[in-house]
């Protein structure tokens, strides 16, 4: 466990029932906006990638030579 679950496990169990449940949810709070955050960022992340599907033919290319193009 690491030193800052430990000082919080420390911390919630001098706490009343009552308040060591809504630390509990706190922390699901916590963890559910995080789940939800990097599920956007992954929606967002693919639709980039969705402009681009198909466009690569796969034709190998020089990379040199794209620096020469307009």
């Amino acid at each position: 466990m690491s030193i800052i679950a430990e000082k919080v496990f420390e911390a919630v169990k001098t706490l009343p029932e009552q308040q060591a449940a809504e630390v509990l949810d706190f922390v699901e709070f916590l963890k559910s906006r995080t789940k939800k955050e990097r599920g956007e960022r992954r929606e967002i992340a693919l639709a980039t990638l969705d402009k681009y599907k198909g466009l690569y033919d796969g034709v190998p290319f020089n990379r040199d030579e794209l620096y020469d193009r307009s």
